[in-house]
């Protein structure tokens, strides 16, 4: 039987991931746990060799002069007539056989089993979600909500977790059974039942730059780098990048011919528009190419965290955008704030 126990814990970790280590803890506990309530408080240990693949259990008595708790006490006649060795003070161990221990006792050793195989998987789903952080992982929704919009999704970690209606890109209907692109949030536990409570989004800032950083080869290798990123998810996203190689133009490289390259990206937020932004050290250079498709005149900056950018009276309804949002995404993106200014063309 033991050698039997100890293949099913060596194919528990094959298949689940849990180490046989924690679950012979499980194991002992168990033991420990059963003999409790078969030997009434009585002590007991456990002699776990996994190398000969052998469990025992033992009942242990204190060797006394003067017997006053028969469950953990053994007199030194009677101690002595099992072995002339024993001396007061020593411990005398008795084997019992588990196969004997009652229903209830039983029962309990299961339970005990069955909770650490839980908490390992629990543990598990974790710690994969925890490498999983702040990146885009690929999820199946299963479930969805038709009231309030909300849906559940299988992320091929576990099953069911949720995605609000307040993370999915406005304007997009999750269904049952479509595939999409979700980026972790936020890994933590339940203090109700320890259970793993991840957070996913579909409309953070860090989606974007994630996508980014895996879908574009120049960026994925380190060439071109991601500086920043201003987004109103299902709308529009400023981001900026900096080449690290003279000869790579990172806007480019991003954009790709045609703009191939975003085009997936475009596809996966729902059309939501991407300009890319040349990222520049000179702030005045960096706030002119954030108002990007505007054209400037030339940008005032204070030394501070404010411009006043001048363009063309033609170019102002481009610089500031539609309800403002251009110009709003472009003082996220550089971090400063922007007031725009049209000049007349002189006749």
């Amino acid at each position: 039987m033991n050698a039997e126990l100890f293949e099913a814990l060596e194919a528990l970790e094959k298949v689940k991931g849990i180490p046989v280590d924690y679950m012979l803890e499980k194991v002992e506990a168990a033991l420990l746990s059963a003999c409790k309530k078969e030997l009434g408080g009585a002590n007991a240990r456990v002699d776990i060799d996994r190398a000969k693949k052998d469990i025992r259990v033992y009942k242990t008595r204190t060797v006394v002069e003067e017997v006053t708790d028969p469950k953990t006490e053994i007199s030194l006649e009677a101690a002595q007539a099992i072995s002339r060795r024993y001396e007061v003070g020593m411990t005398v161990d008795e084997e019992l056989k588990t196969k004997n221990f009652g229903r209830i006792s039983a029962q309990t050793a299961k339970q005990v089993i069955v909770q650490g195989i839980r908490e390992a998987e629990k543990n598990n789903i974790t710690r994969e979600y925890e490498r999983k952080k702040e990146e885009v992982i690929s999820a199946k929704v299963s479930k969805r909500d038709d009231t309030t919009g909300d849906v559940w999704v299988d992320t091929g970690t576990s099953e069911g977790v949720l995605l609000p209606k307040s993370e999915q890109i406005p304007g997009e209907e999750l269904m049952v059974g479509d595939r999409v692109r979700v980026y972790v949030t936020e890994v933590n536990r339940s203090d109700y039942d320890g259970e793993p409570v991840v957070t996913l989004s579909r409309t953070a800032n860090g989606m974007v730059k994630r996508m980014f950083e895996t879908d574009i080869p120049e960026i994925a290798d380190g060439i071109v780098l991601v500086k920043g990123v201003a987004r109103e998810a299902g709308s529009r996203t400023k981001i900026s990048v900096l080449s690290r190689d003279p000869d790579v133009d990172a806007v480019g490289a991003c954009i790709g011919a045609r703009g191939m390259r975003t085009a997936a990206i475009v596809e996966e937020l729902r059309g939501e528009k991407i300009d890319v932004i040349q990222y520049s050290e000179k702030p005045e250079e960096y706030i002119a190419a954030a108002l990007s498709p505007a054209s400037v005149i030339d940008v005032e900056f204070d030394g501070e965290r404010s411009a006043v950018v001048h363009v063309a009276g033609d170019q102002l309804s481009l610089a500031i955008g539609k309800e403002g949002q251009n110009v709003r995404l472009a003082a996220k993106l550089t971090g400063c704030k922007i007031d725009i200014k049209g000049i007349k063309p002189q006749l």
